[in-house]
């Protein structure tokens, strides 16, 4: 606030009227209040400030350890395999070496949906949209590794990881027009899984000895879509499996008592056209509305290629973006200057009458405002407080654990009959496959009756388990003390997305 100078040659102001006995007892009323609160003011105002001011330094990225380049689609335009955007869609491939040379490795990018035309548009202009801006050169790490310690099973395989930019799981053919000079938005996730594979064809997967379709999140999901049209590629006597990372997507109501998940999917599916590559029989069971089809509890009662689902039975990117409100993240701050109201705007004009007795005055309302606000908003705030906690709580328990409950039941009744698998870890964590960091064949790795992720696929693909059919679900969280906190880098893909996209974008998922 600028502060006010008086120029001498100004003529002085006018005398100070006294105040009344009432104006002191609103003046005395105003500056008791500021006491008491002055102390709260500063040291929120001292967190705010050395918060802001203290600069953690960014860690350095190291340079990549097993860097593998970007290929760009040949002809994609041709056969309107395109992004978002219309550039040509990519991936990356690692060739195999030795034994492994006749093996692939197909992994599906993740990296959330776009449900509406502005998401869709907002997406264009990233590198889950765009070619333009996908990374040239990445790291494969994890069950993509070439490291024998860390990828015992298919470190010598042909593994490809297939970039993810149509927003609708490799499922959407359609296209629509982004707004008067805004271009058009192509939604041509199936074309573009049909050129990938077809130019992989011509690379050497037609001859591969064994394959394994993957993929992680949004690319779980496509997996899942597409298993049975990856199994009719190849010669009954191969063998071909398919694994879904963190795809097996919930229809569970969120704290609003709404299915957020259902309204996305929704969207998808009426916006990109993705009926192509959902089941025939859920579709006839659902004509007036095809989404309950793109929900994995529909997906795999189809799917007669072996299938093993991994997940955790409290997915990060679920809870947060399927149970918890999204709209929370999107609340306009407006309201702010409404709520910048002083205590001066309470005081009452100024009175013409003395200031006899102020002192006493203050002095008694500042031992009232005191007793006041210790019996009448200190404790009862204490117990609100404890008890809104406790409702807090009892709901988030109740809501996570239906979620819970949802996924194994909705798995126990889909797939009775089917060779689908699972493995479903008690893990607060999203996509337990690709990332290092989620203690992928680690000593940190979460277990399962003492076998790690690593070891439960490679004996699930290649028949070391006693059964072909794995069936494990975890205890209840937080039992498992295997588990680990960090979360996957949203680096790993690229460079964080701008805040405006971040919130309509769903990364990751």
């Amino acid at each position: 606030m600028a502060t006010e100078l008086r120029s001498p040659l100004l003529p002085p102001p006018p005398p100070q009227r006294r105040l009344s006995p009432r104006a002191a007892a609103w003046a005395a009323l105003a500056v008791s209040a500021t006491v008491l609160l002055l102390p709260f003011l500063i040291g929120s105002t001292t967190r705010t400030t050395s918060s802001s001011s203290t600069r953690h330094p960014r860690p350095r990225s190291s340079p990549p350890s097993n860097p593998v380049e970007l290929t760009l689609l040949t002809g994609a335009r041709d056969k309107g395999a395109v992004c978002l955007d219309g550039s040509p869609p990519g991936y990356h491939l690692q060739a195999g070496s030795g034994a492994g040379s006749g093996s692939w490795l197909i992994h599906l990018m993740g990296g959330g949906w776009c449900d509406t035309v502005r998401s869709c548009s907002d997406r264009r202009t990233t590198y889950l949209g765009s070619s333009l801006f996908m990374q040239k050169v990445m790291d494969f790490t994890g069950i993509l590794s070439n490291d024998p310690a860390q990828n015992p099973d298919f470190y010598s395989w042909n593994r490809v990881f297939v970039r993810y930019c149509d927003g609708a799981s490799f499922s959407g053919d359609s296209q629509r027009e982004a707004g008067p000079g805004n271009g058009t938005l192509f939604f041509r996730g199936l074309r573009i899984w049909e050129a990938v594979l077809d130019e992989l064809m011509h690379k050497g997967l037609a001859h591969s000895k064994q394959a394994l379709l993957t993929g992680c999140s949004a690319g779980g999901l496509a997996t899942l879509l597409h298993c049975d049209d990856f199994r009719a590629r190849f010669p009954p006597e191969v063998p071909v499996k398919c694994l879904s990372d963190a795809g097996f997507f919930v229809d569970a109501k969120d704290l609003s008592g709404q299915r957020s998940m259902r309204s996305v999917y929704s969207g998808v599916v009426h916006l990109q056209n993705v009926t192509k590559v959902l089941p025939k029989d859920c579709l006839l069971a659902n004509k007036d509305d095809p989404t309950q089809c793109f929900f994995p509890a529909e997906l795999i009662k189809s799917i007669s290629t072996p299938t093993l689902i991994v997940n955790s039975a409290y997915d990060s990117w679920q809870c947060r973006y399927g149970l918890l409100l999204r709209q929370t993240a999107r609340l306009p701050t407006s309201h702010g200057a409404a709520a910048e109201t002083t205590f001066a705007d309470a005081i009452p004009p100024r009175s013409k009458s003395s200031m006899v007795g102020y002192i006493y005055i203050y002095i008694y309302i500042y031992i009232y405002i005191y007793i006041y606000i210790y019996i009448y908003i200190y404790i009862p705030f204490f117990f609100l407080t404890a008890c809104l906690l406790s409702i807090l709580h009892i709901t988030l328990s109740y809501v996570v654990a239906a979620f819970r409950k949802t996924m194994v039941d909705d798995l126990v009744e889909a797939a009775d009959g089917t060779n689908s698998s699972w493995f479903i870890d008690s893990c607060f964590t999203h996509c337990q496959t690709i990332f290092d960091t989620s203690g992928w064949n680690s000593a940190a790795a979460p277990r399962i009756g003492n076998k790690t992720l690593t070891e439960v696929i490679g004996d699930w693909y290649f028949g070391r388990s006693p059964s072909p059919v794995v069936r494990q679900v975890g205890c209840e969280y937080p039992c498992n003390p295997t588990c680990n906190s960090q979360p996957p880098v949203a680096g790993f893909y690229n460079k964080a997305l701008p805040p405006r996209q971040q919130a309509n974008i769903l990364v990751l998922g």
